[in-house]
């Protein structure tokens, strides 16, 4: 069966609507980009960098307010202490792999320099999952260019999902996993906000996975799809950055972050010791030049932020499951084979528990 986004499988999880594209680009102003790395000579390499502008090309001097949030620390994302600090972000974000994080954070700095980005100096934000079990990681093979790549190819619109970018060679509840993104709409006292996420999924147990609350996870069993037995049980990360039009502060952006947890957990992560849980939002609702001594800002209301806490949740959770629905299987290093999702059998289950549209 062809791969299929969720809701092109007739499952809809959660109940609020979803922006044009279901993705993190339905924000306004915000693009993705990304560039794989798939190879098996030298080594076998299953890998890339996935790259998101928050606001467009001029990031670096209308920067946006930030928040950050760690459900489990076993992973890193660079560039949090300033963030925590000044709650800025001003440069792209990308995500890669474990052990090419500090290669990518610099080629942020590299695309800074190569565009004469104002700043004097740059603390930018990458992000990892760990993909050394389809890929030789240890050979090191994302390069600057290839970041690079991925961040001049950011655009708007539709959102490559599944085997591609940062999350080419990652694993998800024992099926193959990476990229996904959604989106969804709320009104608020006449006011119409977005919230977007994209995660790159590779963390979780088979038993544990649910959509849409059905015990997907538990129907399917490793019997059926089998779970390779040298895959380590309970580890791998999960990456999630989460984007929102409403004018937020920067402690009002930690707290949306926060509800990356939710989204996550209705998949049925639990934030295992092996794994990093870290998540990002930000919001575009306001625009700060860093040199302008005083800027003028909005915010929404404290009570305001509920219906955005549900968005957040619910983008989480269904970029997840877009990313397990999209990814193919992959073969990788050493014959291990992370195998997709079987979507005909997801769909037999939901029709079972009465889920399926």
């Amino acid at each position: 069966m062809k791969r299929a986004r969720l809701r092109e499988l007739g499952i809809s999880t959660g109940r609020l609507p979803t922006g044009r594209w279901n993705a993190i680009t339905d924000v306004a102003g915000v693009k993705v980009g990304q560039a794989s790395l798939i190879h098996d000579v030298p080594s076998v390499v299953r890998t890339g960098v996935t790259a998101i502008w928050p606001a467009g090309d001029d990031i670096w001097t209308e920067n946006v307010y930030a928040g950050s949030h760690s459900f489990n620390g076993n992973g890193e994302m660079t560039g949090l202490m300033w963030i925590a600090d000044q709650g800025l972000i001003g440069a792209p974000i990308c995500i890669t792999n474990t052990y090419s994080v500090g290669l990518v954070r610099d080629a942020i700095c590299a695309l800074a320099v190569r565009d004469n980005a104002p700043q004097a100096f740059h603390l930018p934000v990458a992000a990892e999952t760990y993909d050394g079990w389809l890929s030789d990681s240890a050979s090191f093979p994302v390069t600057t260019e290839l970041a690079l790549a991925a961040m001049d190819a950011a655009a708007s619109g539709p959102v490559a999902e599944g085997n591609t970018g940062g999350g080419t060679g990652m694993n998800c509840h024992e099926f193959k996993g990476g990229t996904g993104t959604a989106s969804r709409v709320v009104s608020v006292d006449g006011a119409s906000y977005t919230v977007g996420a994209l995660v790159q999924a590779n963390y979780g147990e088979r038993a544990l996975f649910r959509v849409d609350g059905v015990p997907v996870g538990r129907e399917i069993t490793t019997a059926e799809v089998p779970t390779p037995r040298d895959l380590p049980p309970d580890t791998g990360s999960i990456i999630v950055v989460i984007a929102t039009d409403a004018p937020l502060l920067p402690v009002q952006c930690q707290r949306l972050a926060r509800r990356a947890t939710t989204g996550l957990a209705w998949v049925g992560g639990i934030g295992g010791n092996n794994s990093g849980d870290i998540f990002l939002a930000f919001s575009t609702g306001n625009r700060v030049n860093p040199k302008t001594p005083v800027s003028t800002v909005r915010t929404v209301a404290a009570e305001t932020m509920t219906p955005l806490f549900e968005a957040a949740a619910e983008a989480t959770e269904e970029a997840i499951l877009n990313a397990v629905c999209m990814a193919e299987t992959m073969v990788g290093q050493f014959g291990r084979t992370s195998r997709a999702l079987p979507l005909d059998r997801l769909q037999e289950v939901m029709r079972k528990y009465g889920r399926l549209a």
